[in-house]
C-alpha cells in the first residue's frame, strides 16, 4: 500500500511538472559576412543603367537572425541592396538545409549605392547586372545564415515599438505624410550567471529610403544603414539588423540642409545612422525582458496582376528569369513571423505609408512590425485610390505593379495576421 501511495505522489508530480519539463526555450543566432565586391561594381538607384563606382563609403553586409523553439525555425536575412528578387531569395534557400525555405525571410535594405540586383534591361535586353557577383553574394548569404544557426544559444528579447525623434526622414511628396514610428526587437542571452545581459542582437525596423548618398556620386555604400550598424554594435556588442518598412512616395532620408540643397556626404549618412542608432536604443531601453517568448511561422502565395509596361519589360528581358503566371499575374511569397509580442509581416515591395497605417493598425498586437522589400522587390504598392491619381504619383504609379497591388497586399496580409495564433501578451514595459 504504501509503494502504490509512493508511485501514485510520484506520478502526479511529472504530470503537474510536464508542461514545464516540455516547454521549449527558444534559441537564437546571429552572423554577417561582407559583400562589398572588388573590384568595385557601378551602383543602382532604380529602372535604368547603373552608374560607375570609384571608391567606397562602408561595406555592404548579408546580416542573419535565426530562431529555434521546438520544431519552428526562422531566419531574418537583410542585405545591403535597392532589392532582393525571389529568384535569387531561392538561390540561397536552396543552400540551407537547417531552416525550412518558406521560413527564410529576405530582405533587401534598399540602400540606392550598391549594385544591381534586379538586371534592370533597356527595350533591347542590355543589362548592368553582374550575375557572377549576385551568385556570390547568394553563397555567402548561406553562409551567414548557416554561422548563425551554429551560434544559437538561450534568448530571451526586448522588444518595444515607438517614435522615433529627430531629423531622420520625411516625405519628399508631403513632407508630414510618413510614419514616425520605429520598432525595435533586442536578443539577448538567455544563459549563465549574467542571463539576459549579453546582447545577441538588436532588430531595428523604420521606413525609410536609405538614399543620402544615392547612384549618383559615384560611391558604393550601404548608407546610413552602415553607420547605425556600427553604433548598435560598439554600444551594445550584438550584431545589427536593419528592416526597412512601408516607405514609398516617397519617404527619404532628411538630408536636406538651409540652402534648399540634399546634403549627399558619407559625413550625413553618420549623422542620420548614428541618431537613428541611438534612438532605437533608446525606444528599446525601456522594453522589460520577455523570457519565455514563443515563435510561430506562416507563409503563403499571393499574387498580382502586372499591368505596368515597364515592369513588364523588366520582368520580361531581365536576365533574372522572372515567370508570370499563365494568366498575365505573378505570384510570391507573402510571410508572418510571430516571436514573443511582435508580430512581423513580410511586404513584397515598396508600399505607401497610408498602406502601412492600415495594416499596422489591424494586426493584433501594438508591436507591429512590417518587413519592407521583404521576400521579392516589386516596386511601388499604391492604394487603388492613389494609382495615377495624382500627378506626383505617375512615376510610382509606373514603377509599380498594377492598380490593384496595394488591395490585394492590405487584404491578404490582414487576413494571414489575423488567422495566426495571437502574439504573446506584451508586458508592461515603459512610462
Amino acid at each position: 500500500m504504501k509503494n502504490l501511495l509512493f508511485f501514485s505522489c510520484l506520478i502526479g508530480v511529472l504530470i503537474t511538472s510536464l508542461p514545464y519539463a516540455q516547454a521549449a526555450q527558444l534559441r537564437a543566432g546571429a552572423a554577417k559576412c561582407i559583400v562589398t565586391p572588388t573590384p568595385l561594381l557601378p551602383v543602382s538607384g532604380g529602372v535604368g543603367a547603373p552608374n560607375a563606382a570609384s571608391e567606397k563609403k562602408g561595406d555592404l553586409f548579408a546580416r542573419a537572425l535565426v530562431f529555434e523553439e521546438d520544431d519552428t525555425r526562422v531566419a531574418l536575412v537583410a542585405l545591403d541592396f535597392l532589392g532582393w528578387p525571389s529568384v535569387l531569395g531561392d538561390k540561397i534557400r536552396a543552400q540551407v538545409k537547417e531552416i525550412p525555405a518558406d521560413n527564410i525571410l529576405i530582405a533587401a535594405t534598399h540602400t540606392h549605392s550598391a549594385p544591381d540586383a534586379y538586371g534592370f534591361p533597356d527595350m533591347k535586353g542590355v543589362h548592368g547586372a553582374d550575375l557572377e557577383y549576385l551568385d556570390w553574394v547568394c553563397t555567402q548569404a548561406a553562409e551567414a545564415i548557416h554561422k548563425a544557426w551554429k551560434k544559437r544559444t538561450p534568448a530571451q528579447l526586448k522588444i518595444r515599438v515607438s517614435e522615433a525623434k529627430g531629423k531622420i526622414a520625411y516625405n519628399y511628396y508631403a513632407p508630414q505624410l510618413y510614419d514616425p514610428r520605429c520598432g525595435v526587437i533586442q536578443v539577448l542571452s538567455a544563459k549563465g550567471k549574467n542571463k539576459g545581459d549579453d546582447i545577441l542582437a538588436t532588430l531595428v525596423n523604420y521606413a525609410c529610403h536609405p538614399e543620402v548618398i544615392g547612384a549618383d556620386e559615384g560611391i558604393l555604400s550601404p548608407d546610413f544603414c552602415g553607420p547605425l550598424y556600427d553604433r548598435i554594435e560598439e554600444k551594445t556588442g550584438g550584431m545589427a539588423l536593419y528592416f526597412n518598412g512601408a516607405q514609398g512616395g516617397m519617404i527619404t532620408a532628411d538630408n536636406r540642409q538651409p540652402n534648399g540643397e540634399d546634403e549627399r556626404t558619407w559625413d550625413e549618412c553618420i549623422r542620420i545612422g548614428t541618431l537613428l542608432a541611438d534612438e532605437a536604443l533608446r525606444i528599446i531601453d525601456k522594453a522589460v525582458v520577455e523570457e519565455n517568448p514563443s515563435l510561430y511561422c506562416a507563409t503563403e502565395t499571393i499574387s498580382f496582376p502586372l499591368d505596368s509596361p515597364i515592369m513588364r519589360n523588366v520582368l520580361k528581358r531581365s536576365p533574372m528569369g522572372y515567370a508570370p503566371n499563365p494568366d498575365g499575374t505573378l505570384s510570391t511569397r507573402l510571410a508572418l513571423v510571430n516571436i514573443g509580442s511582435a508580430q512581423l509581416l513580410s511586404i513584397p515591395g515598396e508600399a505607401l505609408p497610408n498602406i502601412g497605417y492600415y495594416v499596422k493598425r489591424n494586426m493584433p498586437t501594438k508591436n507591429a512590425f512590417l518587413l519592407g522589400l521583404t521576400n521579392d522587390a516589386f516596386g511601388y504598392m499604391l492604394a487603388k485610390v492613389d494609382w495615377r491619381s495624382f500627378k506626383r504619383y505617375d512615376y510610382i504609379s509606373s514603377t509599380g505593379l498594377g492598380e490593384m497591388t496595394g488591395e490585394i497586399y492590405m487584404e491578404q496580409a490582414i487576413a494571414l495576421s489575423k488567422k495566426s495564433p495571437k502574439p504573446d501578451e506584451a508586458p508592461k514595459r515603459w512610462e
